[in-house]
């Protein structure tokens, strides 16, 4: 478990509060060779620059606005006020380039990575343009921001797109996997960042412990077996085998970011359900969508 769970402070690296699994990321991590994921905390004023690499990056603000210059030419991302507050803009490099986050008044970035090799052109998606998805029912509800997956941005190897879960939900169900090349399944690693906060509840303390719950297990020989507790700035991977649920308990919502890439000739997110639990996806027939969602609306 110790390989897979970075609870906050223990990926940092220079300027950076997670670098992990990046081109130039200090921390190695033993069989993890496709995706990345650095976060920073930047001051009023300040940047952090990343050297051009074999590596497509997508910047997301967490919370702030920021300007990210690449290779010489400035973009501007009006950012949001938290990962609870709707979508943002969010900034594709593409690859073998270099990349400066600057903001004016400070905020919470991330920048998800991949090893790549295919050329695309530097993209703006802004948060009006990002597709939001209502995905599950019932206290299985989600919603998805789809910033970086296929049918939204021309990218070579990475997917990426991050999940809010209101209080009580469970999300990433039921569990599925996809750790290899085969007919209906993609080979593919996933990162999750965690962000939590305490709902909006009345009689909610101030030094409230905003937690949530997530959950790896084995579906081969493979050894895994990972329930963690998350907060804020906590990371865990998966390297392969089912995982979820990712639980938002009662009182905290939940928010993931998700980057996801592998070895495989096709840039898809194709998976597996544990057949134990599958047939859940079934009872949301019968069932509505949350009414706490969307967030941000």
């Amino acid at each position: 478990m110790a390989n897979w769970v970075y609870p906050l402070g223990t990926a940092n690296d220079g300027d950076w509060d997670i670098s992990l699994g990046t081109s130039d990321s200090a921390l190695a991590v033993d069989g993890w060779a496709h995706t990345g994921l650095k976060v920073a905390t930047l001051a009023a004023g300040t940047a952090v620059e990343l050297p051009a690499a074999e590596e497509e990056r997508i910047v997301v603000p967490l919370n702030g606005a920021f300007t990210v210059e690449v290779d010489g030419v400035k973009h501007q991302l009006a950012g949001r006020q938290s990962v609870f507050h709707g979508p943002s803009d969010v900034l594709y490099s593409g690859v073998g380039k270099s990349v400066t986050i600057s903001s004016p008044d400070g905020g919470r970035v991330a920048v998800a990575t991949a090893p790549a090799k295919a050329s695309y052109p530097t993209r703006l998606v802004t948060a009006a343009e990002t597709p939001v998805e209502l995905r599950g029912a019932g206290n299985c509800s989600r919603q998805v921001h789809n910033f970086g997956t296929p049918a939204a941005l021309e990218a070579d190897r990475f997917i990426v797109c991050e999940v809010l879960t209101p209080a009580g939900n469970w999300s990433s169900y039921p569990p599925h996997k996809h750790d290899e090349e085969k007919d209906g399944e993609t080979q593919l690693e996933e990162i999750y960042y965690f962000e939590t906060r305490v709902a909006d509840a009345p009689g909610a303390p101030s030094d409230a412990d905003a937690i949530g719950y997530q959950r790896v297990y084995a579906s081969d020989e493979r050894p895994i077996d990972v329930a963690a507790e998350v907060r804020t700035g906590d990371v865990v991977l998966v390297p392969y085998g089912w995982h979820g649920p990712a639980m938002a308990a009662p009182g905290y919502d939940l928010y993931y970011l998700n980057v996801m890439a592998g070895p495989g000739p096709v840039r898809e997110w194709l998976i597996s359900d544990d057949p134990h639990h599958g047939w859940v996806r079934q009872s949301w027939d019968a069932q509505a969508i949350d009414p706490r969602l969307p967030f941000g609306a």
